[in-house]
C-alpha cells in the first residue's frame, strides 16, 4: 500500500466524487444502451436464423474497423492493464464505439462471446478521457483505470461489490492504494444505480437447497474446484491458441474473421449447434435446474476461443459462466449434491481460475445467489484460482502472491517464457 496524506485526501474528495459520479453515470449509460442493443440482436438472431450464414460478411466489417481506426486499441482489456501498469498516453475514446459496434455485430451473427470485455472497454475509455479534463498525473490516471473497470464491470453484470472488487484484484494490488479502493467502490455503486435508473434487468439465478456443510460435501466442492481450474485453463489456453494460430498464418488482419465467420456458420447454422452461439444466457439458466450433457462446457470452450481467436469482439465471462454452470450441471449425475449448488458453484469457480479473482468472484457468487452457499463458494473459488495455470484471459496481467510463487516454484520455464 503506498502512504495516503489525508490532508490532500480532504481537498481531493469533492473533485474525486463528482469524477466517480461521471464515470459511473456515463459507464452505466453506456452499459445500459449495450444491454439493450444486445438483446435486440440477440433475439433478431433468435427470429431470423439465416443471419448467421453471414457471420462471415460481420466479421470483415468487425475486421476492417479495427485495421483502419483500431489498430491503437485493438488489445482491449489487455491494453488497460498495460496502461495501469505503465502509464503511456491517454486510451482513445474510439475504443468505447469500436468494442461496442464490434461486439454488436459479433453477436448479431451468432458468434460465441460474451459482454463484459465490451462494458469494462467502455468503461476504461470514458474514464481514462478525464486524465486531461482535470490534469491529473500517471498515479491518479491509474484510478481513473480501476474506476473505469469498476463501473463497467458493476454496471454490465449488476454486481456492484464483485465489481468493484474485481477492479482493485484484476489489477497488481501492491500499487493500489485506499483512495482507490474507497473510489472503486464509490464509482461501482453509481454505475449499477444508474443502470437501474434506465430500468434494465438483469439475469437472475436461485439456489434453493444448501446442503449441509460437512467432510464429504466439502470434498465434493474441492474436486468441482479442481475441475473448474482445469476449465479455465483449457478456456484461457484455447483463446491464445486460436489467436495466436490466426495471427501467425493470415497476415491481412480484416480476413482473418471472415474465414473464422466460415467455419463459425457451418458449425452453428450448418450442423446445428445453435446452442453455442451468442451469450447462452437460456442455457446457463436451464443448467441450474436440468443436467447438461458433459461436452457442452467443451463445446462452448471451443467455439468461444475460436470466435475471439478470430478476432471478433466482446467479453469471455460470460462464456465462462456457460462453461461453469454446465460444468456443475454436468457433475450432478456423479456428485451427490444439488444441481441448482453445483452449476452455481461451477459458473463462478471458472471465472475465477480464468480471471485470477478468487476474492471477486466469490463475493459475485454470493451476490448472485445470495449468502447461504457462500463457503462452498469460496472453497470452489480458491481451489480453482490455484488449479487453473499460470495464464489466464487477460495476457498482460500480473500475478503476484502466493499463487506466482507456486507456478515460479514448479514451472519456472512456462513463466520466463510468457
Amino acid at each position: 500500500m503506498t502512504s495516503l496524506n489525508p490532508k490532500q485526501l480532504l481537498l481531493d474528495i469533492p473533485k474525486w466524487i463528482i469524477i466517480c459520479a461521471l464515470i459511473g453515470f456515463l459507464s452505466g449509460s453506456a452499459s445500459a444502451f449495450f444491454l439493450i442493443s444486445l438483446d435486440w440482436v440477440t433475439q433478431f438472431r433468435i427470429q431470423h436464423e439465416w443471419i448467421v450464414w453471414l457471420l462471415p460478411f460481420g466479421g470483415f466489417l468487425v475486421g476492417l474497423s479495427y485495421y483502419y481506426w483500431g489498430e491503437s486499441v485493438v488489445k482491449g482489456n489487455n491494453l488497460l492493464l498495460e496502461e495501469y501498469e505503465n502509464p503511456k498516453k491517454v486510451i482513445p475514446f474510439k475504443m468505447a464505439p469500436l468494442v461496442l459496434l464490434g461486439t454488436l455485430l459479433t453477436h448479431l451473427f451468432g458468434g460465441s462471446a460474451g459482454r463484459e470485455g465490451t462494458a469494462v472497454q467502455m468503461g476504461g475509455a470514458i474514464a481514462d478521457q478525464f486524465t486531461k479534463l482535470f490534469k491529473l498525473d500517471n498515479a491518479q490516471r491509474r484510478i481513473l483505470i480501476i474506476l473505469g473497470i469498476s463501473a463497467g464491470f458493476a454496471s454490465v453484470f449488476g454486481t456492484p461489490l464483485a465489481g468493484a472488487i474485481f477492479a482493485l484484484e484484476v489489477l497488481y494490488f501492491s500499487k493500489i492504494n485506499f483512495k482507490s479502493i474507497v473510489l472503486s467502490f464509490l464509482v461501482a455503486y453509481c454505475a449499477y444505480f444508474t443502470v437501474e435508473f434506465w430500468k434494465i434487468k438483469h439475469t437472475h439465478y436461485s439456489i434453493p437447497i444448501i446442503p449441509e456443510l460437512n467432510l464429504n460435501n466439502v470434498f465434493y466442492t474441492i474436486i468441482v474446484g479442481l475441475l473448474s481450474g482445469f476449465a479455465a485453463l483449457l478456456f484461457s489456453r484455447s483463446t491464445h491458441f486460436w489467436g495466436s494460430l490466426f495471427s501467425k498464418n493470415i497476415k491481412y488482419p480484416p480476413l482473418r474473421p471472415v474465414i473464422g465467420g466460415v467455419v463459425l456458420a457451418i458449425a452453428i447454422a450448418g450442423l446445428g449447434f445453435t446452442k453455442f452461439a451468442g451469450l447462452g444466457v437460456p442455457v446457463i439458466v436451464d443448467s441450474f435446474s436440468n443436467p447438461n450433457p458433459w461436452y457442452d462446457f467443451l463445446l462452448k470452450i471451443l467455439f468461444t476461443g475460436f470466435t475471439l481467436g478470430a478476432g471478433f469482439k466482446g467479453g469471455e465471462v460470460t462464456p465462462l459462466f456457460f462453461v461453469g454452470a454446465t460444468l456443475g450441471s454436468a457433475l450432478s449425475t456423479v456428485i451427490p449434491m444439488p444441481i441448482a449448488l453445483l452449476a452455481g458453484i461451477g459458473f463462478v469457480a471458472v471465472f475465477s481460475g480464468a480471471t485470477h479473482t478468487p476474492i471477486a468472484c466469490t463475493v459475485m457468487g454470493m451476490e448472485l445467489f445470495g449468502i447461504a452457499p457462500g463457503i462452498f463458494i469460496a472453497i470452489a473459488c480458491i481451489i480453482a484460482y490455484f488449479s487453473s495455470g499460470s495464464v489466464g484471459i487477460y495476457k498482460s496481467q500480473i500475478v503476484k502472491g502466493a499463487k506466482h510463487k507456486l507456478y515460479q516454484k514448479f514451472y519456472k520455464k512456462e513463466l520466463q517464457d510468457l
